[in-house]
């Protein structure tokens, strides 16, 4: 079990490196960064993982340099940020391994 951090969410640290006995052969991994239209990257963002029905199945928090990361099933799936600086949506088809998403938000 992932000890809270200080401010009460026991989400794993998003900006922690992946584990060392990680089987990137075997695994899933979402991960990625939140910007704002202007570059900016967007900490404290809530990133969503839809399924390909558009069902929601998970969310974490963006570390303080906006990155985020989900373990997941191959397949396609859509991320939602939502942020300070508006919302943004992006898809991804992932493949077992690592797949690098960026997600832009737009000022609402």
């Amino acid at each position: 079990m992932t000890a809270p951090t200080a401010a009460g969410c026991a989400a794993p640290d998003q900006a922690a490196p992946l584990p060392a006995s990680l089987d990137l052969e075997k695994e899933t991994v979402i991960t990625g960064l939140v910007t704002a239209e202007s570059g900016e990257v967007v900490p404290g963002a809530y990133v969503r993982l839809l399924d390909s029905t558009g069902e929601f199945t998970a969310e974490v928090v963006t570390s303080a340099a906006g990155q985020f990361r989900f373990f997941a099933a191959p397949g396609d799936w859509t991320l939602r940020a939502l942020s300070r600086f508006g919302n943004g949506d992006t898809t991804v088809t992932a493949d077992r391994g690592i797949n690098e998403v960026a997600v832009t938000v737009a000022l609402a």
